[in-house]
């Protein structure tokens, strides 16, 4: 049974599956949270609560933070109350949020200045991957580091790999979000136009899946779309925010992303429609309208949006 004591914090849709998955592998976990109901599927399931991020952390080997934006992990992080402050030398923090590189890179500058070890670890997969601990896992860091926690990370992930220096991993997933908006984008968009044609819907795209246009939205994404059902597994505003991280980036490199950028703003069109709380697939509904249909979910943003962490 794994001797490493875990606290973790940010127990959301992502969060609490990955934190029951290393109390099923015999971790002990210690939870943080800003909602109770999510502490008591935590204790449910044989972890414990902790009141502040600071008794958490106290006895903790490893941190892990999964938040929802850059602002929060600094706070969680560089607070009086927060992980740097109060973990004992040695301890290493894994930050599995979405949050700009640059920001990973100055944590880990920080970290290091309190004895603590730090890991940018964003992951990838939603809300299923986090159930099933199938999560894709990129991590910036040292590998020495890296080594030490890889069979804590292999129980919430089923691809982990160290993809370079303190930020690297930020950077991977930022592209990785690139390329998922485009592609939640253009499976939108076919949708529309074969059913304006009136097709089998759901054998049309069962043989677009098997072909060289086969991906992991239509794998995953598709029945749910067809249905129009947008419940969130990831929701619009925090796409938003990973986008506004990718094209910032670009723009710092020189990098230019003409579909992304396009991309991008049709992301910040549906969540400026009051959207945000709900599923990344709800551009399919803005697909819809500007050709002309008008779909009606039932399920507005501010009914659809869960606890951030």
């Amino acid at each position: 049974m794994p001797s490493q004591r875990i606290a973790f914090i940010g127990l959301g849709i992502m969060g609490g599956p990955m934190a029951a998955n290393l109390l099923e592998a015999g971790y002990d976990v210690v939870g943080f949270n800003r909602s109770d109901e999510a502490l008591e599927r935590l204790e449910q399931a044989g972890g414990s609560r902790a009141a502040t991020i600071a008794e958490a952390v106290a006895e903790a080997d490893v941190v892990i933070s999964m938040l929802p934006d850059s602002p929060d992990v600094e706070e969680v992080a560089l607070g009086d109350d927060g992980i740097y402050t109060n973990a004992k030398p040695g301890t290493i923090h894994i930050d599995a949020s979405s949050i700009r590189p640059d920001v990973s890179a100055d944590l880990a500058k920080a970290g290091q200045e309190h004895g603590v070890r730090v890991l940018d670890a964003p992951v990838s997969g939603g809300e299923q991957g986090a159930v099933d601990a199938s999560l894709s896992i990129m991590v910036g860091g040292d590998k020495a580091d890296f080594d030490e926690v890889l069979p804590l990370l292999e129980t919430v992930g089923g691809t982990v790999v160290l993809v370079g220096p303190h930020g690297s991993g930020q950077t991977v997933k930022a592209a990785n979000q690139l390329i998922v908006a485009g592609t939640i984008e253009l499976v939108s968009e076919a949708i529309v136009f074969l059913d304006a044609y009136g097709v089998d819907m759901e054998a049309a795209l069962t043989v677009l899946a098997g072909g060289l246009a086969g991906n992991a939205i239509l794998d995953r994404k598709a029945a749910g779309m067809l249905k129009r059902d947008f419940k969130p597994g990831f929701r619009i505003d925090l796409h938003h925010k990973d986008m506004g991280i990718v094209t910032a980036a670009a723009r710092e490199k020189g990098v230019v992303l003409p579909l992304g950028a396009v991309v991008a703003q049709l992301i910040a069109s549906v969540r400026a429609q009051g959207d945000g709380g709900l599923d990344h697939t709800a551009l399919l509904k803005l697909a819809d309208q500007l050709s002309g249909k008008f779909a009606d979910t039932g399920l507005s943003g501010d009914e659809a949006t869960p606890a951030d962490s």
